[in-house]
């Protein structure tokens, strides 16, 4: 009792206050964004996805307490193994995998019920190449040998999991998983000519590749996927298209300053995931404009926490775990709302803290426990570069 006192008292108490806040007003506000799809589409309870992002919430609490347990030197068996077994899943995923909206991510497995696999890669990924950072960090940093053998496996190791979720068509998280490629293979400690040939490298395989997929006339979007792509002006194309942006226009317009009241949105019977991906638009309009900016400000504390840690702590993977996961959410939240807000197109990306989803929700709070364990050993002054 006394070592868990000592770690709680070790944590980042703003961001696990904000943390709990967010993940408790998003279980509870999924009772009335699924109201209309729990009780009227599918004539389930109206309290059906509360109790299935609860029994979620509470397996990421445990599974909290089992990660503040380890110290993250551990990760180097750990970490690896979860990377691992996750892209085991994926190609399995690949092959067997559920096709849902145009995308064949989800896997059912006995017990556990259904999966989203690449949900769990976003973690495991930044976990893993930061450990490769760290490993290779001196090797790197030194300019008279090879880098060759060090370069070739980050390369390998950050490149799987987006070519293999571009097979299954989710070409939103494919998307959130290469840019968090990208930006940590940027900030690494890879000579700057090295990156500046990795990157040279990848633009020909994707200029070969795009040119290949041409040419083969294989299709590569969905009619509704290739529809999103429209995302301007949605309004002119409300049954071509534009149904689920334009309907959330006019419920974040409905909720005006103060909101419409809570579980008094209309729009919650004609947006198709109004507790998934466009959770927002349903908060906005019951909620109002001053509600919505707080969540802002909050987004930005939750970011902002994660990232200063990153600058503090003294561990080369510490640095590159925090950094990660800053990505990493800000780019859920950036995808999520742009596609609302119609300045990109809709991907189903969910939304932290507050769209349901089981595989997202367990993956994000695995994601924040390691920054809390990240901060207890930045406080404890316990790890040595």
């Amino acid at each position: 009792m006394k070592k868990v006192m000592e770690t709680i008292k070790d944590m980042d108490k703003i961001l696990l206050s904000i943390s709990i806040i967010l993940f408790v007003f998003g279980l509870f506000n999924i009772v009335t964004a699924s109201s209309q799809v729990s009780v009227v589409r599918y004539n389930q309870s109206l309290y059906n996805y509360f109790y299935k992002q609860l029994l979620i919430l509470c397996i990421g609490f445990v599974a909290t307490i089992v990660i503040l347990s380890f110290p993250t030197k551990s990760y180097y068996l750990f970490g690896k193994a979860g990377y691992y077994v996750v892209a085991a899943l994926s190609i399995l995923v690949t092959f067997r995998g559920e096709n849902w909206s145009g995308n064949q991510n989800w896997i059912t497995l006995p017990i556990i019920g259904a999966v989203q696999t690449s949900e769990f890669a976003k973690p495991f990924l930044i976990v893993y190449l930061s450990l490769l950072f760290e490993q290779f960090y001196r090797k790197l940093k030194n300019k008279k040998i090879k880098h060759y053998d060090a370069i070739g496996k980050i390369v390998l190791i950050g490149s799987f999991f987006p070519i293999i979720i571009f097979t299954q068509k989710d070409y939103g998280t494919m998307l959130i998983i290469t840019f968090i490629f990208a930006i940590l293979l940027l900030t690494s400690p890879i000579l700057r000519i090295e990156k500046l040939k990795i990157m040279g490298v990848a633009f020909l395989l994707l200029f070969l590749g795009s040119i290949f997929l041409l040419l083969s006339s294989k299709e590569i979007f969905s009619s509704a996927q290739a529809s999103r792509f429209q995302f301007f002006d949605t309004c002119s194309r409300y049954e071509n298209g534009g149904y689920q942006v334009c309907n959330g226009f006019i419920a974040i317009n409905s909720g005006g300053l103060l909101g419409v009241g809570i579980g008094n949105s209309r729009q919650k019977s004609y947006i198709p995931e109004s507790h998934t991906d466009s959770v927002f638009a349903i908060i906005a309009e019951e909620y109002g404009f001053l509600f919505t900016s707080l969540l802002f400000f909050l987004y930005l504390v939750v970011l902002y926490r994660i990232l200063k840690l990153a600058t503090h702590v003294r561990s080369i993977r510490g640095k590159y775990m925090c950094l990660g996961i800053a990505v990493y959410l800000f780019l859920h939240i950036f995808i999520n709302l742009g596609g609302l807000f119609g300045s990109l197109p809709l991907t189903g990306v969910p939304l932290p803290f507050l769209s349901y989803g089981g595989s997202f929700a367990l993956a994000l709070i695995l994601a924040l426990a390691i920054v809390q364990r990240i901060h207890v050993e930045y406080k404890n002054e316990k790890i040595k570069i």
